[in-house]
């Protein structure tokens, strides 16, 4: 029986050294081409009291111009927007303080082949070791981007396209 309790101390031990050594902060991005236009493909991602038709996301409350919380089954995040150039960038933070975890995702938008690569780059910190751990050795620091990326990519498979005017012969 002692000898089971101390491999479990062993282990509890092992994990906080490990967690501790990992580093706060992080940066990761992702990139995938997508259908459409920069400007339609900015479009569906600012809209984000729309989120829930394309990605995991239960719920958006609109707090004003520039907060939103959104209710997903990882809980609720208030976010703000911190910068916007139409069809180029939009870039969010997380305004909680108390979630374990913190940061940014600036979206980048670069015409490509006839549709957009958009470019996700995550700016973090996790202060919870539990999450730290997790997201590095479980989850992966870019796993959430990749997800958002791939359900953009099949919203963008599914909206509507402009619809082309036959020319006049004249």
């Amino acid at each position: 029986m002692k000898i089971v309790l101390l491999v479990i101390v062993a282990l509890v031990a092992a994990f906080f050294i490990v967690a501790m050594l990992i580093p706060k902060h992080h940066t990761a991005s992702v990139s995938r081409v997508v259908r459409g236009a920069p400007h339609d493909v900015y479009a569906i991602v600012r809209d984000v009291a729309n989120a829930p038709q394309w990605r995991e996301v239960k719920k958006v409350e609109l707090l004003d111009a520039t907060h939103f919380r959104e209710h997903a089954k990882y809980g609720v995040v208030t976010y703000e927007i911190i910068d916007e150039k139409p069809a180029e960038t939009l870039a969010t933070r997380i305004v909680d303080k108390d979630l374990g975890y913190s940061g940014s995702w600036t979206y980048r938008f670069a015409p490509e082949n006839g549709g957009t690569r958009v470019t996700i780059t995550e700016d973090g910190e996790v202060s919870n070791l539990l999450f730290r751990f997790l997201s590095r050795f479980v989850f992966g620091y870019t796993s959430g981007m990749e997800k958002t990326l791939a359900a953009l990519a099949a919203k963008c498979d599914t909206a509507p396209r402009p619809s082309a005017v036959p020319s006049r012969a004249q």
